[in-house]
């Protein structure tokens, strides 16, 4: 793993929080973006040399929408940025880390991504992420 690339952070309204985290962070949000695959609205910050993303549910059914049920906004992932996701899997897999998804998926910020499962991570929503390969 090569950095934390970004902090995932679950809010119930993307509006009010891009409000609350520019006056925060004292800077605009750089990207938002749909997720119709994950039922999320994304809104991204730079902060140095790492980004803060917030999740908004688009979707009653979605990750984020059963957190925010489940443990109110918060902190929801940590991702770390790699060279290849899929390589990561394997490696992952290998040092007997759960993998919720065997395969890499497309995500936000042209990210190809995948998650390990919080009960292999001390409890952690951990996320793998590299620059999809164009």
């Amino acid at each position: 793993m090569n950095k934390i690339e970004h902090i995932g952070i679950a809010v119930k309204d993307i509006e009010a929080s891009n409000l609350l985290f520019s006056k925060l962070l004292n800077t605009q949000p750089y990207k938002t973006e749909e997720v119709e695959s994950e039922g999320v609205i994304t809104s991204f910050f730079m902060v140095g040399d790492t980004k803060i993303e917030l999740l908004q549910a688009t979707k009653p059914e979605s990750a984020i929408a059963k957190f925010i049920e489940k443990k109110g906004e918060g902190i929801h992932h940590i991702a770390f940025g790699v060279d290849d996701a899929a390589e990561e899997i394997k490696r992952l897999k290998i040092e007997g880390i759960e993998m919720i998804h065997e395969a890499t998926k497309n995500g936000a910020d042209n990210k190809s991504i995948a998650f390990a499962h919080p009960k292999s991570t001390n409890g952690v929503l951990i996320e793998v992420c590299s620059d999809i390969k164009q």
